[in-house]
């Protein structure tokens, strides 16, 4: 097995915390235009030719009990990637019966884990009742792609786009099985490094867990079932809520998420006095091309939610603030950068601590809300225009919600992911995203 097959530290994490009440996929539903009511099936034909054609989607994972050189000195009990022998592509593309709720259908779909025996991904074709549109859930294991590596596994599916043409990759210096004599100076210094810091995250991590102040709505005992919601609003209102009170599009979007939970805790009787939930905003620290083993490295930052904050704009403001200091410190600090330590942990450490590390997430946050990139291009399958698109995001142990954010032509998707036994009312939650951004409208623009 060669050592660039191997599973980089926090994708070996995501593969071993995985279970069947949390499985560690992500998830895109795109809403398709139809061309005619066969628009659907020829879109799975489409897939499923397509798939063959694609190298990413043939690899599956398979566990690694040696270390295949001297350079993966802690490989032992890890897993690597390889191209699966027997890959179908008819295995992994399913086309469904037409359905009038292609939200509900994607609910049932994401709660069921993918088959860990085969290339951990799914495309779920779901005709709608209309005859005028269709969608497709896309669902991959975080351990085979983060965010922008899935977005580009289903780019290579949909129809050709005029994409820029990528620059040429410099030639690989070659690599050493050990290290240069002369470079154990800073190697010593570097380890030291990672030392401090790691005492600099858990320091972080133990102080952010006092004075807590959550909701019960946004824990709960994991049940397995899951529910989707989306919700899109105009770019444009968000840039002028932004142009108004300063700061980033994302601060104005964290702080939605903020101003929704407000009114949702409010309207299920559950209130909002005192709560400040902790919201774990992911950062992606992607490896460089040189790096071995390539994959997952994310950082991210811990904001408190001032939900308990009954002004719209103050809200916004300590938003941006918070955001501010978290940039300031950058993503290798502070509480939210745990998934950093990934890396300093053995392959073995993984396998056998991953049902614990599941359970601790709770402990360091509680909510995620991540932002997920999406090209600009109009993006077609068989022809037809992808009018939607809503990402999700895994559902940590413990707890109830999970919030996806992208942008994609003028228009912002929230894709909200809920235990659907804790959060029956996930469609509340998302009707309080579009009021919350009425209010913060009227409240910030003259």
């Amino acid at each position: 097995m060669n050592s660039d097959d191997l599973l980089a530290p926090l994708d070996l994490a995501f593969w071993n915390i995985e279970s069947d009440r949390h499985p560690m996929h992500l998830g895109a539903l795109g809403v398709f235009t139809a061309g005619s009511p066969a628009a659907g099936a020829h879109a799975a034909d489409l897939l499923a030719a397509r798939a063959a054609a694609v190298p990413g989607l043939r690899m599956r994972i398979r566990n690694v009990w040696r270390p295949p050189d001297l350079r993966q000195p802690l490989a032992f009990g890890g897993a690597a990637r390889e191209p699966a022998p027997d890959f179908d592509p008819l295995d992994h593309v399913r086309l469904h019966a037409p359905t009038a709720d292609f939200q509900a259908e994607a609910g049932r779909l994401m709660e069921r884990p993918l088959e860990r025996g085969r290339p951990p991904w799914e495309a779920h074709v779901l005709p709608g009742e209309d005859g005028v549109s269709f969608a497709v859930l896309f669902k991959f294991h975080h351990a085979l792609a983060d965010g922008l590596r899935a977005l580009t596994l289903a780019a290579a599916v949909l129809d050709p786009t005029d994409l820029p043409a990528s620059r040429p990759r410099p030639p690989e210096p070659p690599r050493r099985v050990l290290p240069d004599v002369r470079e154990l100076p800073d190697l010593v210094r570097g380890a030291l490094s990672d030392v401090g810091r790691a005492l600099d995250i858990g320091a972080s991590v133990a102080l952010s867990t006092l004075g807590v102040r959550s909701s019960p709505a946004l824990t709960s005992e994991p049940s397995g079932t899951r529910r989707t919601a989306g919700v899109v609003l105009d770019l444009d209102d968000v840039h002028r809520i932004r142009k108004a009170v300063g700061g980033t599009v994302n601060d104005v979007l964290i702080a939605v998420v903020a101003g929704a939970l407000r009114r949702w805790l409010d309207e299920r009787g559950d209130g909002s006095d005192g709560v400040a939930p902790r919201a774990l905003i992911p950062v992606s620290k992607r490896r460089p091309r040189t790096a071995h083993p390539q994959g997952n490295r994310l950082s991210g930052y811990l904001t408190r939610l001032p939900v308990d904050d009954p002004d719209p704009v103050g809200r916004l403001e300590t938003v941006r603030t918070a955001m501010d200091r978290n940039k300031d410190a950058g993503p290798n600090r502070g509480a939210g950068a745990v998934a950093l330590l990934a890396d300093h942990v053995p392959a073995l450490g993984h396998r056998l601590g991953g049902p614990l590390v599941s359970q601790a997430a709770r402990l360091w946050f509680d909510i995620l809300v991540t932002s997920v990139p999406l090209p600009g291009l109009g993006l077609k399958l068989g022809g037809n225009a992808l009018t939607e698109v809503f990402p999700f995001a895994p559902l940590a142990a413990g707890q109830s919600l999970a919030v996806a954010v992208s942008t994609y032509r003028g228009r912002v998707h929230y894709g909200l992911v809920a235990d659907a036994a804790a959060v029956p009312d996930l469609d509340r939650f998302a009707q309080a995203v579009a009021d919350e951004l009425e209010t913060l409208i009227k409240a910030c623009v003259p």
